[in-house]
C-alpha cells in the first residue's frame, strides 16, 4: 500500500533536509526520502563552513599559465582522470565561457543574492533545532605563501567588500603567525574572513535539522528511488520498498538528481567535483583554532570535534569511479609543510564525496519544466552546506505561492 504525503522530498542531504523542514514549518505535511541516513552522503564531508564571504563562485581558470599548470595534472588543487576529459569538454567549455570576468561578475550578483542570507537562515534553524553549539563564530583564515597571489586575493576581497558587504581583515605574515602560531613561519600573509560560521560537526548539524523536522510532524523514510510517475492525484514515487504518493515532489538528490530527472525529460549539464577528507590529531602544544585554507595549494584544514579535518582539492572523475589515493596524498604532504605538528590519521579510510556543479555556477532551483507539481533543487557545487536553509526557504516560498525573498529567475531549471 502506498504512503501518502502532500510533498515528498527526495534526498536527505543538507539541502533536502532543509527544504523538508521549511515546508513542514509552513504546515505542508512532508515525507523526506533517501536511500541512506540523513547527511550521510556528500553533506557528510566538507570543510564545515557557512561561507558568507563566498559571493564569487569558483571560476574556471582563464590564464594560460594556470591552464598549463593544471594540464600537467600535478596540482594539489585539481586532479583529473584522463578518461573523463572527453565527457567534460562541453561542460568545461561552457564553464570557461561563463568565467569571463564580465559574465562571472554578473553571475556573482545572482549568487550573492542567496549567500547574503546564509547566516541568518542557518541561525534561525539551528536555534530552533537546539544546535547552536555546533556553530562556532570567528570566521576562517586564508593564507598565502606567494606575495603575488596574496595581492590578487586582496584586490578580489576589496571588490567583494565594496559590492556585497563582505567583511575581512588583511593580515601580514606576522599577524597570521599571531592568529595561528602552529603554522610554519615565513608566510606572505593572509585574509581573515570574519563573518562565516564554522560547523564543528556537519553531520550532526544535518541530523539536528532532521530531528527538528520529525518533531514538527515530518516523516523520514529510507528507500532507494527507482522512478517518478504520474499518479491518480499527483505523483507516484516508485522505490525498492512500497511506493510513495504525493501532490508534489522535490528532487534534491545532488549529483544523483539526473538519474531521476532523466525520466521526466530533463537532462541538466551537471558535472561533478569529487573531494576527500581525513581527520588528524590536533597539535598538542598549539592546537589549530581557525579553519585554514592554503590558497596557493587548494586544500583546507578545519578543526572539528573529531580532530583536524583535511579536505582536498577537486578530483574530476566519473561520479561512480573507485576512489583515488592521489588527491589526499598530495594534500597531506602540503598540509604537513604548512602545519608541521599535524598529528596522525584518525580515520581508517578517507571519506569521498561528489559535488554537483553547473556550467554557469548557479544552483538549479525551481519548478520542473513541463511537469506541474515537480520541483528541482540541486547543483550547489561547493556551497550545499552554506545554502541548504536558504535554498529551502526560497523553494518553500515558491511552492506555497509566497513572495520569494529574492528573484528566483536566475536559478530556474529551464535555463538548461
Amino acid at each position: 500500500m502506498a504512503a501518502h504525503g502532500e510533498v515528498v522530498v527526495l534526498g536527505a542531504g543538507i539541502v533536502g533536509v532543509s527544504i523538508a523542514l521549511q515546508l513542514q514549518l509552513r504546515g505542508r505535511p512532508t515525507i523526506l526520502l533517501d536511500q541512506q541516513g540523513a547527511g550521510e552522503g556528500t553533506s557528510f564531508g566538507n570543510a564545515g563552513l557557512i561561507q558568507r564571504e563566498a559571493v564569487m563562485p569558483h571560476p574556471f581558470p582563464r590564464a594560460l599559465a594556470t591552464l598549463l599548470s593544471y594540464a600537467r595534472n600535478q596540482s594539489t588543487e585539481a586532479y583529473y582522470r584522463g578518461a573523463m576529459l572527453p565527457r567534460l569538454a562541453i561542460p568545461f567549455l561552457r564553464y570557461w565561457y561563463n568565467s569571463r570576468e564580465d559574465r562571472h561578475r554578473m553571475i556573482a550578483r545572482h549568487y550573492a543574492a542567496l549567500i547574503a542570507h546564509c547566516l541568518d537562515d542557518h541561525l534561525a534553524l539551528a536555534g530552533a533545532a537546539g544546535a547552536i553549539d555546533l556553530l562556532r563564530p570567528g570566521g576562517w583564515l586564508q593564507v598565502h605563501q606567494n606575495p603575488e597571489s596574496l595581492d590578487h586575493a586582496l584586490k578580489e576581497a576589496a571588490y567583494n567588500a565594496g559590492n556585497f558587504e563582505v567583511a575581512y581583515d588583511a593580515l601580514d605574515g606576522v599577524q597570521v603567525a599571531a592568529m595561528e602560531c602552529s603554522l610554519r613561519p615565513g608566510l606572505a600573509g593572509g585574509i581573515h574572513w570574519t563573518q562565516p560560521l564554522a560547523v564543528v560537526d556537519p553531520h550532526a548539524l544535518t541530523r539536528a535539522y532532521l530531528n527538528y523536522f520529525t518533531r514538527m510532524g515530518g516523516e523520514f523514510r529510507t528507500s532507494a528511488v527507482r522512478s517518478i510517475e504520474r499518479g491518480s492525484t499527483g505523483w507516484r514515487i516508485v522505490t525498492v520498498h512500497e511506493p510513495v504518493e504525493a501532490a508534489e515532489v522535490v528532487v534534491a538528490l545532488g549529483a544523483w538528481s539526473p538519474d531521476v530527472t532523466g525520466s521526466l525529460g530533463y537532462h541538466p549539464p551537471l558535472f561533478v567535483k569529487r573531494g576527500y577528507h581525513m581527520h588528524y590529531a590536533q597539535p598538542e602544544a598549539t592546537p589549530l583554532c581557525h579553519p585554514v585554507l592554503d590558497a596557493d595549494q587548494g586544500y583546507m584544514l578545519a578543526p572539528m570535534r573529531r580532530g583536524i579535518r583535511l579536505t582536498t582539492g577537486a578530483e574530476f572523475a566519473h561520479r561512480d569511479a573507485p576512489p583515488s589515493a592521489i588527491p589526499l596524498t598530495r594534500a597531506e604532504a602540503q598540509a604537513r609543510r604548512l602545519l608541521p605538528a599535524l598529528g596522525g590519521r584518525l580515520d581508517a579510510d578517507p571519506w569521498m564525496g561528489v559535488r554537483p556543479c553547473t556550467p554557469d555556477m548557479l544552483p538549479i532551483i525551481g519548478r520542473a519544466p513541463g511537469h506541474p507539481g515537480v520541483w528541482y533543487a540541486f547543483g550547489h557545487c561547493h556551497q550545499g552546506l552554506t545554502l541548504g536553509p536558504t535554498t529551502g526557504r526560497l523553494l518553500a516560498e515558491m511552492m506555497l505561492g509566497e513572495t520569494p525573498f529574492t528573484d528566483p529567475a536566475p536559478y530556474r531549471p529551464e535555463r538548461f
